[in-house]
């Protein structure tokens, strides 16, 4: 990043009210050449005013040196120049200090009033200079020489350096400008990388928990019910031999649908696999949700339609056939509603059966569906487990995250969701979809 103002100063490090150490050495210089030129003049200075040569080269010293301080008081350095025009001494002094002023960030008003004065003052002495030379007679020219050679020396005197020095002064304020521009740009730049960062951050969280939201529901369900029910085929496997059979063959069926469904989840997340692993690095994490959710949407059957509240009914008869007591009952009419609404209900529903195998085994749950006018409810509600100390005899293995994601799908189509214990020892998840039917 560039350095401006006071960052500039420090880094260079000049003395005094010096920015640069190369400034400083310049007004040295030019104070002591100015220095050296009025005390030269300061000689015919004492002779005319009939005062001793000493004193008027002493005067030219100490008027001369004031150029040093031109950068800090310009005002002070052209006054004094004004003030040492009749002597016919300080013209550099003269000549730097209007530069100076002209360049410096002063009113302009200030700037004329100087400027003019150091022209009226030029144009007098001139004047009478020239004019007592030729009444002497050291010059023969006309008299229109005396207003010309007055006219020209003083504008000559004056007009140069005061429009150099109020060009240099506007480039030095466009650049001064134009660096401030260019160091708020950075730093607004900068902001805007770090905000761009920080959003880009969370759409991965974001699409992180999304993923891991779908591939929950889509396999989690399935391979629950495998274990309830390789618990079952542990526990009548040598009492009843056929149960045991029937068990087994309902496990492998259920691993068949998760494999199927997980493969083709996995499958869509690594499409494209004709591309470079760069170009696969360089996909981003977006579309590897969008992905996920394509899947997830289609995994319930192999012809890559997502689930519908038309195979509620086989859903509650899987958890049946695992030894869940489930009583389904509808209210309303029956009427097919936005693809995506259908998904989350029939999630939520699976989802809660899926937790009641898991922390309730063995509870009676009651799953209510009630068809409104603008949306859909659902409810599901077990009992206490009849034995609390079996209520995890199946040993399935919980993540916490199973609710969690239930109430972001609801919460994500502006519906309400709500989960907690019953006063009979039980537990209850409800959620409302607004809902627009379509034909």
């Amino acid at each position: 990043m560039t350095t401006t103002g006071d960052m500039q100063v420090t880094a260079r490090g000049g003395p005094w009210w010096w920015e640069r150490r190369r400034g400083a050495v310049l007004d040295v210089g030019l104070a002591a050449v100015s220095a050296l030129e009025c005390a030269a003049e300061g000689v015919p200075f004492a002779w005319d005013a009939g005062i001793p040569a000493a004193a008027g080269v002493l005067f030219g010293l100490l008027a001369g040196s004031v150029l040093l301080v031109r950068r800090k008081w310009p005002i002070a350095v052209v006054l004094v120049a004004i003030a040492v025009t009749p002597a016919q001494m300080g013209f550099l002094m003269g000549i730097v200090g209007l530069y100076t002023l002209a360049a410096c960030e002063l009113p302009r008003r200030i700037i004329g009033s100087l400027a003019g004065m150091s022209l009226l003052g030029t144009l007098i002495v001139t004047f009478v200079r020239v004019r007592q030379d030729m009444a002497r007679g050291d010059l023969g020219i006309g008299d229109w020489f005396v207003p010309f050679a007055a006219v020209t020396t003083s504008l000559g005197l004056t007009a140069p350096p005061v429009l150099l020095g109020l060009y240099v002064g506007a480039r030095r304020r466009l650049m001064e400008s134009l660096r401030e521009r260019a160091d708020d740009l950075e730093r607004e730049l900068q902001l805007l990388a770090e905000r761009a960062e920080e959003r880009a951050e969370w759409a991965r969280n974001e699409e992180r928990t999304r993923i891991a939201r779908e591939m929950h529901d889509v396999v989690a369900h399935r391979v629950s019910l495998m274990v309830v029910h390789a618990a079952a085929l542990q526990a009548v496997a040598r009492k009843d031999p056929e149960k045991a059979v029937k068990n087994a063959a309902l496990v492998g069926d259920m691993g068949r649908q998760a494999l199927t469904e997980l493969r083709e989840m996995l499958g869509v997340l690594r499409s494209g696999g004709q591309e470079t692993p760069r170009e696969r690095a360089s996909v981003p994490l977006a579309a590897v949700g969008a992905a996920a959710a394509a899947a997830a949407s289609r995994a319930a059957e192999a012809d890559g339609e997502g689930p519908s509240l038309a195979e509620l009914d086989e859903l509650v008869g899987q958890s049946a056939a695992a030894g869940m007591v489930v009583d389904l009952s509808v209210q309303g009419e029956s009427r097919s509603y936005a693809p995506v609404v259908e998904q989350t209900a029939f999630r939520v529903v699976q989802e809660a059966l899926t937790n009641v195998h898991k922390h309730a085994s063995g509870a009676k749950t009651y799953v209510r569906l009630a068809h409104r006018a603008s949306e859909i409810a659902m409810q599901v509600e077990n009992d206490p487990p009849p034995e609390p100390a079996s209520a995890s005899a199946a040993g399935l293995p919980s993540g916490g995250n199973g609710l969690v994601g239930m109430k972001e799908r609801v919460a994500a189509l502006g519906g309400v969701f709500v989960s907690g214990p019953t006063d009979a020892g039980g537990f209850r998840v409800s959620a409302v979809i607004p809902a627009s039917s379509v034909s």
